[in-house]
């Protein structure tokens, strides 16, 4: 069965730093694709990262340049660096993870992490 779970949320102050850590319960390299979505109150949820089974990265236009997405995979996690956080990052973030075709193939989601971003 296919868990993942997050962690590393909690309040950071406008311009600071917070690692986001998504642990899958199976070999990352099941998956074709992972990343990161947000959802914040009264919004739609949003991609945030990506990161492809050979390491492309995809980021949203609002993160671009602040956030960072990369993987382990020795410990079968995914990790979102969160530098230069604005107030507009507080959301619950996700980690999803999609593998193509075969008996587990689909979209699996974690429980998300709330991330605060207040002075």
């Amino acid at each position: 069965q296919v868990q993942l779970v997050e962690s590393g949320g909690g309040l950071v102050q406008p311009g600071g730093s917070l690692r986001l850590s998504c642990a899958a319960s199976v070999s990352i390299f099941s998956f074709n694709v992972m990343g990161w979505y947000r959802q914040a109150p009264g919004k739609q949820r949003e991609l945030v990262a990506t990161i492809t089974i050979r390491g492309n990265t995809n980021y949203g236009d609002s993160v671009k340049g602040r956030f960072t997405i990369s993987r382990d995979n020795g410990k079968n996690t995914v990790y979102l660096q969160i530098d230069s956080s604005k107030p507009e990052d507080t959301a619950v973030y996700y980690c999803n993870a999609k593998i193509t075709g075969g008996p587990l193939g689909g979209d699996y989601w974690g429980q998300g992490t709330q991330v605060t971003v207040s002075s």
